[in-house]
């Protein structure tokens, strides 16, 4: 029983994919590209085994060089769309209890949060609109 080139290959990408969901590293499913695109040489092309070697080392190398800076530039960048707590800084709120250095009650979102001034001279009375510049806990820094 004489098995084809071309479906090592495939067995070697399948092993690869394999060991891609196991560890996680975009780069065993890079290599397998890599494999597939030796196997297509072999099976489609009928190519020899140094040809599909420099195949299955320009593909996979090819990608590795593209598409890892790609992804580790994705990864860098903050997402786009905050959420949460992160989401509330910059919004304005109303105040509803005077807010000074030791505290106070704000409206935001639509909720009732506690608050204390930034600024720790500063104090900002009922009705008064501020920004909020971060969040601690539970509680609002506004200015």
């Amino acid at each position: 029983m004489d098995i084809d080139a071309w479906l090592w290959w495939l067995i070697g990408a399948a092993a690869l994919g394999i060991a891609l969901v196991i560890t996680a590293m975009p780069e065993l499913g890079m290599l397998a590209v890599g494999a597939v695109a030796a196997a297509v040489t072999s099976g489609f092309f009928g190519g020899g085994a140094v040809a599909q070697v420099v195949v299955f080392a320009v593909v996979s190398t090819a990608l590795i060089a593209v598409v890892r800076p790609i992804a580790s530039r994705h990864r860098a960048q903050r997402p786009q769309l905050a959420t949460g707590v992160d989401a509330l800084k910059g919004k304005q709120a109303v105040v509803l209890e005077r807010v000074d250095a030791s505290g106070g009650r704000i409206k935001l979102a639509g909720e009732v949060w506690s608050a204390r001034a930034l600024d720790a001279a500063r104090t900002y009375e009922v009705g008064q609109e501020v920004d909020v510049v971060d969040i601690e806990g539970a509680t609002a820094i506004v200015m």
